[in-house]
């Protein structure tokens, strides 16, 4: 899939839920703004419901995708959206690993989910779209050195490969449309 032949999918739409997934520092976060600019969406972030420290136990972080709350992201975001009604929910600090102040957003027919698993299994049969985004290995290492300088090796030894296994895991890429997006962003 092409950028330009997503954007034309989804100007053909009257309301879509988006789910913008795919490798670290592959560009989810800038194609979902632009996307929001361009179709004046709501954009929720899937970083803003890293799981909390208290569910973090080694059975949870064993399961692919287990190091997202998405059961609070389908019952605080997803549920609320489908049903076209507003949305409160707490996005959670990765600094203090804690929620923060609750936050509204108004139902938008065109809302945005992006960020890596975003597509897990449980939150799929939500979306109206979906897309899969992906870069060549030196693309990905020279964007997150410009981006996290200091968090390089956290990246290198255990998001990229929690990430490589949820994609394995769920077929990700032979499942959703893939933008490859080395040279777009």
């Amino acid at each position: 899939m092409t950028l330009e032949e997503l954007i034309h999918d989804l100007s053909q739409q009257s309301s879509f839920l988006l789910a913008i997934d795919g490798m670290s520092g592959s560009g989810k976060t800038t194609l979902a703004h632009h996307l929001a600019q361009k179709f004046h969406a709501q954009v929720f972030h899937m970083d803003d419901f890293f799981l909390p420290l208290e569910m973090r136990t080694p059975e949870r972080l064993q399961q692919s995708g287990g190091n997202v709350h998405y059961e609070r992201f389908l019952e605080t975001v997803l549920k609320p959206l489908s049903c076209q009604q507003d949305v409160d929910y707490q996005p959670f600090d990765c600094q203090a690993m804690t929620l923060k102040k609750s936050e509204h957003k108004s139902y938008c027919p065109f809302c945005i989910v992006e960020g890596s698993y975003a597509l897990h299994p449980s939150l799929q049969s939500y979306y109206t779209h979906a897309v899969v985004l992906k870069i060549s290995a030196d693309t990905q290492k020279e964007r997150l050195l410009k981006r996290n300088p200091e968090k390089i090796e956290m990246f290198i030894n255990k998001w990229i490969p929690l990430e490589n296994q949820y994609f394995q895991a769920f077929d990700l890429f032979g499942q959703y449309p893939v933008l490859d997006a080395t040279h777009i962003f």
